[in-house]
């Protein structure tokens, strides 16, 4: 990945194109009918984002994780989205599943969804169990099924967080030095 701009720098920024692995959790979904997945690669690549993998998994916490630990330890996928399975019926399991991967926790993703999604739906928000973090150097967003909850994360959150140009920061700035903790714990072993 190619960095143009010095964080000290005045100097406008290039765009630089995430890799953006897709993975909707649906026990009934199918690449034709998957209007949420749809929905993120629609938006992704207008964005000028690549779509680097897409995947219908089954709401399994084997079945998810397996198809995220493949994407983490991908260097073509930077960063995993995740619709559906945020619920709390008993096959709602994609937190279940996602967190224990995770190296660092998002919280504000989860408040930051909440608040913008409670603009469009209301108290049903609460529904929700939006989450997200980090694995290795692997951005991870899991949110709900809808197509209107995709709607609501990438346009509020995500088109800003995942473009360098966003300021005052953004998640691609500091994509260099994610794995500063992996490197420090490798070397203390």
């Amino acid at each position: 990945m190619a960095y143009t701009h010095s964080p000290d720098s005045d100097a406008p920024r290039s765009f630089i194109p995430m890799k953006i692995a897709i993975m909707t959790v649906s026990d009934t979904r199918t690449l034709a009918d998957d209007k949420s997945g749809q929905t993120l690669v629609d938006r992704l690549q207008a964005a000028g984002h690549s779509l680097a993998d897409r995947a219908i998994v089954k709401d399994d916490v084997e079945a998810i994780q397996a198809q995220a630990k493949a994407w983490i330890a991908d260097e073509g996928v930077d960063v995993i989205i995740s619709t559906g399975g945020t619920g709390f019926t008993g096959r709602d399991v994609t937190p279940e599943a996602m967190t224990p991967l995770f190296d660092k926790q998002m919280d504000g993703f989860s408040w930051l969804f909440h608040k913008i999604s409670f603009e469009t739906i209301g108290t049903s928000t609460i529904q929700s169990r939006a989450t997200a973090g980090l694995a290795g150097t692997t951005f991870i967003f899991c949110i709900p099924g809808s197509s209107g909850a995709c709607k609501d994360a990438w346009d509020g959150i995500l088109v800003h967080q995942l473009d360098y140009r966003h300021q005052p920061c953004n998640f691609v700035e500091i994509m260099p030095r994610l794995d500063e903790h992996l490197k420090r714990a490798k070397l203390r072993s």
